[in-house]
């Protein structure tokens, strides 16, 4: 494995004994056949040329361990209903890999294909335009005229114009000017290069960035490429300090201009951590587009500037973005993360909303209408509002009014249709599912969607609507795809195929501190165990998901599988705070951190037991940021409850986190609740300090006998590596990753986590 330093337990020498020596041969070979699954990203539907069904292209990422990156795929398919309700699928025989492709993007017509191809050094950004049988056109964009394309994330935008001419897209900034030194001292031209030995580049001034995942890119700024031409310009009107994503092509008005809408994220002061924070204040703006072609004189594209006037078409509301237009143009729908960015707490329940949009002229803003509200206490069972990260290009039914989107349901992912008129919402997966279901995209007024749970491996699914009569109600019916396109070997199924899982309703304790309706609510557990009934319980793994505002769904993990396929019972707690259970739940978490959140995995853990699905002396518990602080938190106030604990990028000490992080305000929102925003100081008092320690797993320290696993990021941001290195002394193991980020998913890094938190757990569970 590269990157990685190991720190072995205190009481252990630096040899393998032979029981973890035969568990690495044996768990690691396991672990690798899980790993070696293929996993469905996007996919892409295109009108075949005979009118019958339609081309699909998914695309796919493979992990590959030798090299420690995942292999792109392409597997391509023809989709078709025939005569008797059921489908034709035809695919292709092989994948092919693609390499080096940052982006792809399809035109609207489906006629053209875009694919960037971002440099790893200073050579230029690659545009490649292709059509249905070869390159058309090849566009190289040089650093003078900006960095790479952002192609992940918040700030990630692309979009083709109507008439499939031109490009917006999202790109880094040029690099700001260096000065150049010689043997001299300063050399005034500065036209020195990376390969001219008689002189250097400076290092400039610092430029911020935006924290985890985002280290050392430059600002996200918006250009716009004409593809006939290759000319790029950059758009014009937009403050210098504002960071852009997410934009789209506003309808065709009557007049000269045309108009891009976009998210910008205003940047004057520090820039706090924007990856997995929904709670960043944002806007979407309207803003001229460049003028291009022979036609166009300079003092018109002079003119263009000086009037490219900035227009927020979301006044009023602290937060909106994935801006989509409805087909008939008459309608900007957005979504908003408002009671996240009010609050403080870094995700929460989102709310949909339309604006209208004038069909001639500038545009102007208009009244915001709340189409679907937050939902504060869902009733049992019923919509608990919409949690959504992602969006459809084009996400709409042909009636042009129905909205299509994935979203969170308690510990499930479901899709949802969205009237934007009436506000209407509709679970459109079967309300008798437990799996989660994930869309990949519209075909006509049909759905692709990807369907999986813990002990099934993900499959395509097919989703064709059915009209009752004398109804208005739109039934779905699901099919699958005939061949799924994640495979196991036959050892891996048949492990699956030993396993259960549940459901469960965790009834809250007493808890005189909570006084709204939903936070007194029961939360849920996702319970995963053998078939096989068993005069003693196997030992359990408590698997806690970071955020705190995340949820832990019942999709696929190929990490949790393994686990319980090697004879662990999984317990996965969706503590009170987690998304999908309404409002009032997620907010009660925040300033009650390392209580309310151990209280209710420590009655998650009860609550088995009791049910006889446990054995109270083989608990282990796994975490990771935020799940890593509640595995620490639960080994020092629970001392005797667990025989093994693994902190992945654990949260030990607030008040260190609050000095080093990228996002030291979750530190206070976290530890004071409604007060957090209003305590935020990049300099704590000595008040302050003492009241993060009380609040942190480190104030427990000394209670601590559970022998622990830590696994932890060099390049960490989000909690930096220093967090994890406090301890007491108990057995202890550091595994230290160089060259990974927060999550710890490098594919080495990923493999070699998981292959000793199985040996860990099953060495103190013998």
């Amino acid at each position: 494995m590269d990157g990685c330093n190991v720190f072995p337990e205190k009481e252990v020498g630096a040899g393998l004994d032979a029981f973890v020596e035969e568990q690495y041969a044996s768990l690691s070979k396991l672990y690798k056949e899980f790993t070696s699954m293929s996993t469905i990203d996007k996919a892409w539907t295109f009108k075949s040329s005979n009118g019958q069904g339609c081309h699909t292209m998914f695309s796919l990422s493979q992990p590959n361990l030798l090299a420690n990156k995942k292999k792109k795929l392409m597997l391509s398919s023809v989709i078709s209903e025939d005569s008797g309700g059921g489908l034709d699928v035809s695919w292709a025989p092989f994948p092919v890999e693609v390499t080096g492709a940052s982006l792809m993007a399809p035109s609207p017509s489906g006629s053209k294909l875009l694919v960037v191809r971002n440099p790893d050094d200073d050579s230029p950004t690659k545009f490649e335009i292709w059509g249905s049988l070869q390159l058309e056109k090849e566009i190289h964009i040089p650093q003078s005229m900006h960095g790479c394309v952002y192609a992940d994330g918040w700030f990630e935008g692309i979009s083709w114009s109507s008439d499939e001419t031109h490009i917006a897209y999202v790109a880094e900034k040029p690099t700001l000017s260096r000065t150049t030194f010689n043997d001299m001292g300063y050399k005034k031209d500065g036209s020195s290069t990376d390969k001219d030995f008689s002189s250097w580049k400076g290092q400039g001034d610092w430029e911020e960035d935006w924290g985890e995942s985002y280290s050392g890119k430059r600002q996200p700024a918006l250009f716009v490429i004409n593809i006939r031409s290759g000319n790029v310009r950059a758009v014009d009107g937009i403050e210098k300090s504002m960071s852009v994503g997410q934009v789209v092509w506003a309808p065709t008005t009557k007049g000269v201009h045309q108009y891009l809408v976009f998210v910008g994220w205003p940047s004057d002061y520090r820039k706090l951590g924007m990856k997995y924070c929904t709670n960043r204040p944002c806007a979407l703006y309207a803003v001229r587009a460049p003028l291009f072609g022979s036609a166009t004189s300079e003092l018109e594209t002079r003119e263009n500037a000086e009037d490219a006037s900035l227009i927020n078409m979301s006044q009023g509301i602290s937060s909106g973005f994935f801006p989509r237009f409805t087909p008939d143009g008459k309608f900007l729908v957005f979504l908003s993360a408002k009671s996240a960015v009010d609050s403080g707490a870094h995700n929460a329940t989102n709310s949909l909303h339309r604006t209208e949009w004038k069909s001639e002229g500038q545009p102007s803003p208009a009244k915001i209408v709340n189409v679907v509200p937050v939902v504060m206490c869902p009733e049992d069972g019923c919509f608990p509002g919409i949690y959504g990260f992602d969006m459809l290009t084009m996400p709409w039914l042909s009636d042009g009014s129905t909205m299509i989107l994935s979203s969170i349901w308690g510990s499930t992912e479901v899709i949802i249709s969205i009237n934007v008129l009436s506000g209407k919402v509709s679970r459109i997966t079967p309300s008798d599912s437990n799996h989660s279901w994930s869309l990949l995209t519209l075909v006509g007024n049909n759905i692709l969607a990807v369907c999986s749970s813990p002990i099934n491996i993900p499959q395509i699914k097919y989703g064709t609507t059915l009209t009752k009569e004398e109804s208005e109600d739109v039934v779905w019916r699901w099919l699958d795809v005939s061949r799924p396109i994640s495979k196991c070997q036959e050892e891996e199924n048949l492990l699956l195929s030993a396993l259960q899982y549940d459901i469960l309703k965790i009834p809250v304790k007493s808890d005189p501190e909570n006084h709204t309706k939903g936070a007194c609510k029961p939360f849920e557990a996702i319970f995963v165990s053998s078939k096989t009934k068993q005069d003693v319980c196997d030992p359990l793994v408590v698997i806690l998901h970071g955020g705190p505002q995340d949820v832990s769904l019942t999709s696929f993990s190929k990490s949790s599988a393994f686990l319980a396929s090697i004879g662990f019972s999984l317990l996965i707690v969706n503590y009170r705070g987690s998304l999908g259970f309404g409002e009032e739940a997620l907010q009660s978490l925040p300033g009650k951190v390392g209580s309310q959140d151990v209280n209710d995995v420590l009655t998650a853990i009860d609550h088995v037991i009791n049910m006889g699905l446990a054995d109270p002396s083989k608990i282990t518990v796994v975490g990771l940021s935020h799940g890593g602080f509640l595995a620490c938190h639960l080994i020092g106030q629970a001392p005797d409850k667990f025989t093994a604990a693994v902190a992945r990028n654990p949260v030990c000490n607030l008040g260190l986190m609050a000095g080093t992080s990228d996002i030291p305000d979750w530190c206070f929102v976290e530890a004071f609740g409604n007060e957090g925003i209003s305590n935020y100081t990049e300099a704590p008092s000595p008040e302050l300090l003492s009241l993060f320690h009380e609040k942190s797993p480190i104030s427990h320290v000394q209670k601590v006998k559970t022998p622990t696993l830590f696994l932890l990021s060099a390049k960490d941001l989000r909690v930096p590596i220093t967090n994890g290195l406090q301890e007491n002394e108990v057995p202890v193991k550091v595994i230290i990753f160089l060259e990974d980020i927060h999550p710890i998913n490098r594919p080495q890094s990923d493999f070699e986590s998981f292959v000793n938190i199985g040996i860990w757990f099953k060495k103190y569970c013998k």
